[in-house]
């Protein structure tokens, strides 16, 4: 427990001085572009005149310097002021909480099913040392595979071809969400999947080859009550570092096929975002995408710490 305090301690500033300086970046990247909101509205409103938008501007604090509009957009978010999407004409939390909760559904389906896949595929090469070359080469194969081209694969297939499952989307009222999760959870999983078999299968084979394991066998001990109940939860703790260390590519991956998919998320809210000039948008959903990123790898350390409370002393 004082362990996992301790790693609180540490790691919540540390998260709150990261999302400070990500804000700053990514507040000066958007207000050094060409143009503003207010500007490019007059694009597609030629009705309005110079004189418009310079009174918009100073209405919207556009006419202020960059560190005075972020010093008041920073206060007004700690304030809980998240303000309005100009794309979506509402509060930008009840743009933001939707997708968040969709993509989340999605990377937390994709981490089950690739971690799922990929310890049976390390404890086959781990306990069936002439698998271990095919394990292999599926984990090669599923490594080299880019998210988006696979995408448009079983979209193609399982859509287009067979017409088993929908191109992407989001389901109706009344309709069941489980179809059109499947293609996207699949070309997630397909390239975590290696990773996790080929730590399994590592981490599996080093603890079976322990002395508690070897004695254990000697006892007559079945194979499957040696992985389940000796050598798994060992190995487990490697497989949490991967999954902490691929937090960040689990999250942008989801962004990706989110993209491709057409999947109202974190991703295509994103996207939709930079494309329409939603600033305020796009800007709150960076920082939100890197707040669960962070709390993610946090959470894994935290489980590793459950797993091993050694970790914790060192």
């Amino acid at each position: 427990m004082a362990g996992a305090l301790n790693l609180l301690l540490w790691r919540l500033p540390q998260i709150a001085l990261t999302l400070v300086l990500l804000s700053l970046a990514a507040w000066f990247a958007i207000g050094l572009m060409p143009g503003d909101p207010v500007s490019l509205a007059m694009i597609s409103d030629p009705r309005l005149t110079p004189a418009d938008i310079e009174r918009l501007r100073a209405l919207h604090g556009l006419d202020q310097p960059l560190i005075e509009r972020y010093l008041a957009w920073a206060g007004g978010l700690l304030r809980g002021e998240f303000g309005y999407s100009r794309l979506f004409a509402q509060p930008v939390w009840r743009v933001l909480w939707p997708a968040l909760l969709s993509t989340l559904a999605l990377v937390g389906s994709a981490v089950l099913l690739a971690a799922t896949l990929g310890v049976a595929l390390g404890a086959l090469a781990a306990l069936r040392p002439r698998a271990a070359p095919l394990v292999d080469a599926v984990a090669l194969l599923a490594q080299a595979v880019p998210a988006f081209w696979l995408g448009i694969l079983l979209i193609i297939l399982f859509a287009v071809n067979l017409g088993w499952l929908p191109a992407g989307g989001a389901p109706d009222a009344g309709q069941s969400a489980l179809p059109f999760l499947v293609l996207p959870v699949v070309t997630i999983a397909f390239g975590q999947m290696a990773a996790y078999a080929r730590h399994a299968a590592a981490a599996l084979s080093a603890e079976l080859s322990r002395p508690h394991i070897t004695s254990a066998r000697a006892r007559g001990a079945g194979e499957r009550r040696l992985i389940w109940r000796h050598a798994l939860p060992n190995a487990a703790v490697p497989l949490l570092t991967l999954l902490a260390l691929d937090a960040g590519s689990l999250v942008s991956g989801a962004l990706v096929t989110e993209t491709v998919f057409a999947r109202p998320g974190m991703g295509k809210l994103l996207y939709d975002a930079v494309m329409g000039n939603d600033y305020n948008l796009a800007l709150l959903a960076l920082l939100l995408v890197a707040l669960v990123t962070m709390l993610a790898t946090l959470l894994a350390d935290l489980a590793q710490r459950w797993i091993d409370p050694r970790l914790g002393e060192r």
